[in-house]
């Protein structure tokens, strides 16, 4: 990691990094790029990150920008890190590199990312955001990243009080397209309880053994579903483990997938989910 660096630094070490990237008798590397993924990471989700990014490669060729922001770091500067990380995939005859562009802000720096962000942006492509942890509504890293963004991606698993977070999260639906990797691991349940139909169709309380975030979102989709209230028994555990319907259990079908494919998926994904949206307001309406 160089330290105290400029933006023009890092386009010149990108710069560097290609012409280096081929030589004499070296079949030329491809760079390419589907998306510019950015990923803001506060110092308590460094090591989780690294192992995500790790396994991404292949799958989504990218311009990578990791933004590790350090508020309380005593100097204002811009340390860097530039990569490129390749791999060959099954039938080419060329490496494939992503370009992986870590960057720690510290002091103001980490107040005022975008204008970091922006020159080092590809042109004509979607910029994915993957926010770790609690989303800082009102703050002005927060606010400027979702400007320059497409699509926001999160874990509500994440947050200290999804159900808070969630009715403010409603209000943003308007500024950028949201998926949520904890929406994704509901799927398989979702489709268990209405599979139930219509034994469903009165449904007065659900009850949960997972994740607080998970159980708020089930029923909240349920909610949104049917039309009426549900009340929601939660039991924590670390992931989904039992889903009944006033007493009847729910039996799903599941499919063991790492963080780094839960993450995958949502980057594929470019259209809004109409549900997903629903899901969060109709949880709004209802505890309020």
């Amino acid at each position: 990691m160089t330290e105290n660096v400029t933006i023009r630094d890092v386009e010149r070490e990108l710069g560097r990094l290609r012409e280096a990237s081929t030589g004499p008798d070296q079949a030329p590397r491809l760079r390419t790029s589907v998306m510019t993924h950015l990923a803001w990471v506060p110092e308590r989700w460094v090591e989780a990150v690294e192992g995500v990014m790790g396994e991404l490669g292949e799958r989504h060729p990218s311009r990578v920008i990791l933004l590790f922001p350090l508020p309380d770091d005593r100097r204002d500067a811009i340390d860097a890190d530039v990569d490129l990380r390749c791999f060959m995939r099954e039938g080419e005859e060329r490496e494939v590199c992503s370009e992986v562009i870590s960057l720690r802000l510290c002091g103001s720096r980490a107040s005022a990312p975008a204008s970091i962000v922006q020159p080092l942006l590809v042109s004509d492509i979607p910029v994915f955001l993957r926010w770790r942890g609690d989303l800082p509504f009102g703050a002005a890293e927060f606010e400027q990243l979702v400007e320059i963004a497409d699509r926001l991606v999160v874990d509500s698993r994440e947050w200290g009080d999804p159900a808070g977070a969630f009715q403010l999260l409603a209000d943003w639906f308007g500024e950028i397209v949201v998926s949520d990797i904890a929406w994704t691991r509901t799927h398989p349940w979702r489709e268990a309880v209405a599979a139930l139909w219509p034994d469903v169709a009165d449904v007065r309380r659900l009850r949960v053994a997972g994740p607080k975030a998970e159980a708020l979102l089930l029923s909240a989709w349920l909610a949104s579903r049917l039309g009426c209230r549900v009340e929601l028994d939660v039991e924590p555990a670390g992931e989904i483990e039992l889903v009944e319907v006033d007493g009847r259990a729910a039996t799903a079908r599941l499919e063991a997938k790492s963080p780094a494919d839960l993450l995958s998926d949502q980057l594929e994904i470019f259209g809004r989910d109409r549900v997903y949206e629903e899901a969060v307001r109709s949880f709004s309406s209802v505890q309020n």
